[in-house]
């Protein structure tokens, strides 16, 4: 069964230096029929004004992934890391008992896109952590790249939850497919582009909740980019 979530349906907010899509309910937006998926919570697409961004903040029990798309985004926060991430590197923050930070973007005249992705942890109370990693394009153009999992295997960032995240960036007219293990589900986000995914059509922003399938094939129509969660 896959239910499609199209961009134009998701949720909505621009304080102009933030223009924010939410899929699922996040800050003024509430929608019961969408309050997450599984153990994901949140998926906000983000672009953020050049020279603005989210002041330090604090969070906890929850695990964030930022998947920058364009543009950079300059972290700080109170473990004390410093960086700035561009797209190709993921970055991945266990709030745990506590953490505060912040995101800029540091350019004078371009906006960072970025996907904020929320997981919810497998207990509360861990160890607040911080990590970050480039991926070559070429690896996510051979198939589905492994960049967050559980156990931090093959070279992906390690996350507190049975969560596996792939990445895939695929030419026009490419078919990628995906074995989604007995019980196990899934969700499809299109970071860029327009595919079909086993036959349902889909563009940038979209996404879709998959229970009850066994294999995933996705099928693009132009240049895109392809996030797939895959979840207990």
């Amino acid at each position: 069964m896959i239910t499609l979530r199209p961009s134009h349906e998701r949720g909505h907010a621009n304080f102009g230096w933030l223009d924010s899509h939410h899929t699922f309910s996040f800050g003024n937006y509430y929608d019961p029929n969408y309050m997450g998926f599984r153990a994901l919570r949140v998926i906000n697409e983000d672009y953020i004004a050049p020279g603005r961004g989210f002041d330090t903040h604090p969070h906890r029990d929850m695990e964030i992934v930022t998947y920058v798309l364009s543009g950079a985004l300059a972290h700080k926060d109170t473990l004390g890391n410093a960086s700035t991430i561009r797209p190709n590197e993921v970055q991945r923050m266990s709030a745990g008992t506590g953490i505060a930070h912040s995101e800029f973007n540091p350019s004078e005249t371009e906006p960072v896109h970025l996907l904020q992705i929320w997981i919810l942890p497998e207990a509360q109370g861990l160890q607040p952590d911080y990590e970050e990693k480039a991926f070559a394009p070429e690896a996510r153009q051979q198939g589905w790249l492994k960049v967050v999992s559980r156990e931090g295997q093959d070279g992906a960032l390690k996350i507190n939850q049975d969560v596996d995240l792939y990445a895939t960036l695929l030419s026009a007219g490419e078919t990628r497919s995906f074995e989604l293990r007995p019980s196990r589900h899934a969700w499809v986000q299109i970071a860029q582009g327009k595919v079909s995914l086993n036959g349902v059509s889909m563009a940038a922003g979209d996404g879709a909740a998959i229970s009850q399938e066994s294999l995933l094939a996705v099928q693009a129509h132009s240049n895109a980019e392809v996030l797939l969660f895959d979840l207990a």
